[in-house]
């Protein structure tokens, strides 16, 4: 029985598949060369990244093969060891180094890298691309196809190249290119989107069309072979056999040999798994790829590339946007290509090698102009400095020197900034009214690092004499040892000298302090003492303020049960509704045992009421009756309701006991009937 979502995404995973190996082809045969190997290597890298590694992979959209970033180690590393054999241990090793780090689950560290990073990444990438495309697109192929490098080994640089590559244009590849270029750039502007057909597979075959018609025309129009793509033709099995190199384990008790092995591993593994988030990011679907895994599956790929002749290989973001954006759906775009990259060796050398390269490099300026968009730089503009300085930093530093190098520079200005957020921010000053005293709350952050020290000193030096300060950490994960030591000196010592009162709150069974509060927080016998009326007020006021403006003060209600649970001398006596809505201590921000409550439907006053409140001011102190009423109450709307219906509210409502609430309210009802029917 066949797979429905099989057969849906198959067609458009085999056809991406094509459009990557167009790409990948000329980028392995390119780095291969710039990296000092032979061109076989980089074939043998691209199709085991095409399989084995794409097979083992948990992702949908990464292709791995021969990466550029890796050039200049692969380059200094042959050159160290002294042969290629010798080389192609070291890849074995660092193969079997990343299957550790796979199983240790190493990956995680792409979880450390900010997404500022990660995109300026892309986008880098995609500039680079571009730039360095320009010179093949208008078929000045000086430099290999897979040269991502900066600095050149020709003495060249990437702008510098543009210029001579604009001064040696070749007119029937430009002419290849530039059309090829135009016709991406339009077709999806057009009803052609929608077709099966990708607009890549078309450049490619007009490419082909017009080499062929430029080749019989002849004159300068003619492309030659060292502007188009270049297979080795094989001829028979020795020819293979002879293309092909193995490691030489003569080597395996020298420790220069695992010292390269563990550059490769490191190198190799930081790029793959910064390349599988950023690849990520692309993906339509956002499915997220196990980094774990991948480092496993690279590891893989590694030791069997340098077993059978390979350069090194990684996650390439090049590949994986061309991927993406030919429609692939699964991994099998990927295993796919890296099929056709064997086939290409043994079956159609003769037909590839008359690819132009212009063609290709038109399809992968167009990819670069995709991953650097001008929205991308808009967005991250939008996103204010410590998002677009970070970002900005490591597309430059990337364009000028390399992937990683650029990469750990980002990664330094994006730590500035969230150094610089924490020094500004490390703690948070909330001044208090309390109805006892005013306290300074120091509300400490998540973090609190050494780096803080100086900021956390400096404001609480500079605390007016005999304040009140509250070192709040109940929100707070982690405090310095040298951040508790500044604490506990200040709480024992510098306090005292400044005549300050330090209460503590939030503090971790940890950490050598204690919790304790000094200030008043309730409602006490001295305090209600020295309070007036119009002080009460003032005080509701101001915590009913504090209310609406989502500022109330934190207090600590098991503490304030405890120090109310053998007398309580209220501020004041307060009537209220039953409504749930209108919690006294609430609407006023007040703390328990500031006020004696009185709830009752309706706010209905009788003589209960009125015992209870001549107790409250009598008897316990409190120096204010309020009646807290709202609007819309529903026991004052259904007596009015009743009262005009005339019926009985007990039949009515099935509640026994509601006569002796309305009987209550039926005068005051009644009465201003009576006096709205006089007038």
């Amino acid at each position: 029985m066949t797979n429905p979502g099989l057969a849906k995404t198959l067609p458009k995973d085999l056809i991406a598949g094509v459009v990557v190996f167009l790409v990948a082809l000329p980028l392995c045969l390119g780095i291969a060369l710039a990296s000092g190997a032979p061109l076989m290597s980089g074939i043998i890298a691209g199709v085991i990244g095409g399989t084995v590694v794409a097979w083992l992979s948990g992702s949908h959209t990464s292709v791995t093969g021969p990466a550029a970033g890796l050039t200049a180690i692969v380059l200094a590393q042959i050159e160290t060891l002294g042969s290629f054999e010798a080389f192609l241990l070291a890849v074995m090793l660092a193969g079997l180094i990343q299957i550790a780090l796979g199983l240790f689950k190493a990956g995680i560290i792409a979880s450390y890298f900010p997404s500022n990073v990660i995109k300026g990444l892309l986008a880098a990438i995609g500039i680079i691309i571009i730039l360095k495309q320009i010179p093949h697109l208008v078929g000045h192929d000086a430099t290999p196809e897979g040269d991502f490098a900066f600095q050149q080994a020709d003495g060249e640089n990437t702008f510098t190249e543009i210029f001579r590559a604009m001064e040696n244009l070749h007119p029937g590849a430009a002419i290849i290119g530039l059309l090829g270029f135009f016709i991406l750039m339009f077709w999806d502007k057009t009803k052609l989107k929608t077709s099966i057909v990708p607009s890549a597979l078309v450049v490619v075959f007009l490419g082909v069309i017009m080499n062929l018609i430029f080749t019989s025309m002849g004159g300068s129009l003619t492309i030659g072979t060292s502007h188009l793509v270049q297979v080795p033709v094989i001829k028979g099995f020795e020819e293979l056999k002879g293309a092909l190199y193995f490691p030489d384990f003569s080597i395996l008790n020298q420790p220069v040999i695992y010292v390269c092995a563990f550059t490769i591993a490191i190198v190799a593994s930081l790029e793959t798994m910064l390349n599988l988030e950023a690849v990520d990011k692309l993906d339509p679907k956002k499915r997220v790829s196990p980094p774990n895994r991948e480092l496993f599956a690279q590891g893989i790929g590694n030791f069997l590339a340098g077993w059978v002749g390979g350069i090194p290989m990684t996650s390439v973001v090049v590949r994986g946007s061309v991927n993406i954006q030919a429609g692939a759906q699964t991994k099998i775009s990927a295993i796919f290509h890296g099929f056709l990259l064997i086939l290409s060796v043994l079956l159609l050398p003769k037909i590839l090698n008359q690819i132009p390269l212009a063609s290709l490099a038109a399809i992968l300026v167009a990819t670069g102009m995709k991953l650097a968009k001008p929205a991308l730089f808009k967005q991250m503009w939008r996103d204010g400095r410590s998002q677009f300085i970070p970002f900005i930093t490591t597309v430059v530093a990337i364009v000028l020197t390399d992937l990683l190098i650029g990469i750990l520079i980002g990664l330094g200005v994006s730590i500035f900034f969230i150094l610089r957020s924490n020094l500004r921010r490390p703690f948070r000053i909330i001044e208090e009214r309390h109805i006892g005293n005013n306290v300074t709350r120091v509300e400490l952050s998540n973090q609190v690092s050494f780096l803080n020290k100086a900021a956390l000193t400096n404001t609480l030096l500079n605390l007016p004499k005999g304040a009140h300060v509250m070192i709040d950490a109940r929100n707070t994960d982690y405090i310095d040892p040298d951040i508790l030591d500044f604490l506990r000196d200040f709480e024992g010592n510098i306090a005292r000298a400044r005549n300050f009162s330090v209460s503590m709150v939030g503090f971790r069974d940890r950490y050598p302090m204690h919790d304790k509060i000094q200030y008043v927080d309730v409602s006490t016998r001295e305090v209600q003492s020295n309070l007036t009326p119009a002080k009460v007020l003032r005080i509701f006021k101001e915590g009913n303020e504090r209310f609406t403006r989502g500022e109330r003060l934190q207090r600590d209600l098991v503490r304030q049960v405890d120090a109310t649970s053998t007398a309580q001398f209220p501020m004041a006596v307060v009537l209220s509704c039953i409504d749930s809505r209108t919690t006294t201590e609430l609407v006023f921000d007040l703390g328990l045992g500031d006020i004696f409550s009185i709830r009752i439907a309706g706010n209905v006053a009788h003589e209960k009421v009125f015992g209870s409140m001549e107790y409250a001011c009598r008897v316990a102190g409190a120096k204010l009756i309020v009646v807290l009423g709202h609007t819309r109450c529903g026991a004052i709307t259904s007596a009015c309701d009743l009262v005009h219906s005339g019926q009985d509210p007990a039949k009515i409502t099935g509640c026994d006991h509601i006569g002796a609430i309305l009987d209550r309210i039926r005068p005051s009802i009644e009465c201003e009937t009576h006096t709205t029917t006089d007038r």
